[in-house]
């Protein structure tokens, strides 16, 4: 589940790249350097990403944002108390996503 995610990604990322789109480019290059550390911290950023993420029910957002949170030492813990607010936030619609969330949260842990 995870390979097939992170090389889809790579592959299609690649192929947007290609075209040389600039304003792709730039929106890429934001993104990227929005989730720097600066005043919050990366992982204070991509907790805050998994959230909007959710709220927004992008589940390729989530499945990145978690990816994210997992590599910078987010707990489960913490990352259940985001996916609390997130819920909160975005109401139950979001509980759908909340469980694709657990599921691909389990198989990063399973990576350890």
């Amino acid at each position: 589940m995870i390979n097939e995610f992170n090389e889809y990604r790579q592959k299609m990322n690649e192929k947007i790249l290609d075209a040389d789109n600039l304003v792709l480019k730039r929106l890429f290059n934001l993104d990227t350097n929005t989730y720097t550390d600066g005043a919050l911290s990366s992982k204070v950023k991509e907790m805050i990403g998994l959230s909007a993420s959710m709220v927004l029910r992008c589940d390729d957002c989530v499945k990145y944002h978690l990816q994210k949170c997992f590599e910078l030492g987010v707990t489960k813990n913490e990352v259940f108390e985001v996916f609390a607010i997130s819920n909160i936030v975005g109401g139950t619609i979001v509980i759908p996503h909340l469980r694709r969330a657990v599921e691909f949260w389990e198989e990063l842990e399973k990576t350890k």
